[in-house]
Formats: structure tokens, C-alpha cells, sequence
């Protein structure tokens, strides 16, 4: 998935993350099949898992949506982002959220119409279906 940038002097032009679409894949890869309370990488197998399935629903029901994520150099980030018909959506994932994650004053500054909302565990249904 590529950065998003509209030109922000503090924003990443030429940044990439990559996901699996199938995380048993990355898992074997790393080998680690434990239970995902006894994982330090929950944050991030969290994190692969929406985009993967929210992907997938977007092939699904032919949404073509335009998929990013966004970081400024001083490594401010927001996990996910989907730009569809002219409105920007904001999310963040949260394996175990003790609170709603906060949007970074640079991005609602510079995207003040975007939307913004925190998937969890709790939450999780109505993203990706």
C-alpha cells in the first residue's frame, strides 16, 4: 500500500507498507502460531488482517475505493485510508483499546473533511462487511 500525500512539507511522499492477504501465510513465514494473547505482535497481525479483509470486501461489492496510509516524518501515522468519491475516511486499528486512538493534529489539520473512526475487536463487523 503506498503513502498518502497531497504535498504537506512534513508528510511521506514514497512510502510503502505491504500486507498479506492471508495472514497464516506471514505467520509461517516468521513461525509463530501461538494464540494471539501470548503474541507481541498482535498490534500488527490486527492490523493485516482489516486491510486484508476489508480488500477483499471491496473486490467483492466492486468498491474502488483508493487504499493508503498516511505518516509525517515525525512518525505520525494513521494505519489506514480510503479515498472514495471524493471524501476521504480515516481508521485505526486497535487490537486492545483502552481508549479511541486520537487523530494527529497535523492530519486533521491539513484533512479537516476527512472522517475518522478506530477498529477493534469490538467494532470490527461493520468494516469489513
Amino acid at each position: 500500500m503506498n503513502s498518502f500525500s497531497r504535498n504537506l512539507r512534513n508528510e511521506i511522499k514514497k512510502g510503502k507498507k505491504i500486507y498479506f492477504y492471508d495472514n497464516g501465510v506471514r505467520n509461517a513465514l516468521i513461525s509463530n502460531f501461538a494464540p494471539m494473547e501470548l503474541r507481541n505482535d498482535a498490534g500488527p497481525l490486527w492490523e493485516n488482517l482489516m486491510i486484508s479483509e476489508r480488500r477483499k470486501r471491496n473486490e467483492y461489492l466492486q468498491s474502488y475505493a483508493q487504499m493508503y496510509f498516511w505518516r509525517t516524518q515525525q512518525q505520525k501515522e494513521i494505519d489506514f485510508l480510503e479515498w472514495k468519491d471524493g471524501r476521504l475516511m480515516a481508521y485505526e486499528f486497535k487490537w486492545k483499546a483502552k481508549k479511541n486512538a486520537s487523530v494527529p493534529k497535523a492530519f486533521s489539520e491539513a484533512y479537516p473533511d476527512a472522517t475518522f473512526m478506530t477498529i477493534t475487536p469490538e467494532n470490527y463487523w461493520d468494516f469489513i462487511s
